[in-house]
């Protein structure tokens, strides 16, 4: 029964990121279908030498790097840095677009193992800019411990 459900959700994900790749205008090619499928199974951010260590064999790193800022750059992905300021990477909510990033939202670090984990509904701030200024982006981080480090 459970193999049914992995093949099952597995075919629905492949849908979902085809789909995906489509709306932002990308190429459906393995190596994305492959990034967006083992980013989407992480319950936190993911680095780009993380992501090496487990697709190394199946695309190398000039690929991998340009997939990732082309997922960043399409509002597919965001790029969120640790506690050592290593580029880490979650999947971006559905209304994220080339143009504007909705993922505005808090991240938690933690500070034994600097595992990223998105905070989807804890809000950032609401900022207040002078006149002339333009917001891009906005990075507010909560550091602590994760529940696997608590236990240790």
């Amino acid at each position: 029964m459970k193999a049914e459900m992995y093949t099952d959700n597995t075919a629905l994900q492949a849908a979902e990121f085809t789909q995906i790749l489509k709306t932002n205008k990308l190429k459906i090619t393995q190596p994305r279908l492959r990034v967006l499928e083992t980013i989407s199974t992480k319950t936190a951010a993911i680095s780009q030498p993380e992501l090496e260590k487990i697709l190394g064999a199946e695309i190398d790193r000039v690929t991998l790097y340009r997939i990732l800022a082309s997922f960043e750059e399409k509002g597919i992905l965001h790029k969120v840095f640790d506690l050592n300021g290593t580029a880490t990477y979650a999947l971006c909510s559905t209304k994220c677009t080339e143009h504007h990033h909705h993922d505005q939202h808090v991240h938690f670090i933690c500070s034994v193992c600097n595992s990223v984990f998105c905070l989807d509904e804890t809000a950032a701030p609401k900022i207040s800019l002078p006149h002339g200024f333009t917001l891009h982006s906005i990075a507010v981080n909560a550091v602590g411990l994760c529940n696997d480090c608590k236990e240790k």
